[in-house]
């Protein structure tokens, strides 16, 4: 391998789906401010909006992720149309 194109940061951290509070851990670069403890290990923690644990792809439902209020808005605009 070529040496010095490689990040040095390269390091394991947790990744946490905020939706369920599922966390995997994966080695990645990410740059991140908090830290959370598991099994008595501290990791750096990046906190994710979905994961593969709750996209309506991988689950099978469908699950609507609006923040913002932006679908309920849409539906209630043109729920009449649709026929």
């Amino acid at each position: 391998m070529k040496k010095g194109i490689h990040p040095e940061n390269y390091r394991l951290v947790a990744f946490k789906d905020m939706s369920n509070d599922h966390v995997f851990i994966t080695k990645s670069c990410v740059n991140t401010k908090e830290t959370i403890d598991i099994d008595g290990v501290t990791y750096p923690v990046y906190k994710m909006e979905i994961s593969n644990t709750s996209h309506p792809f991988y689950t099978g439902k469908m699950k609507l992720v609006d923040t913002a209020g932006r679908v309920d808005k849409f539906f209630s605009r043109y729920k009449n149309r649709a026929k």
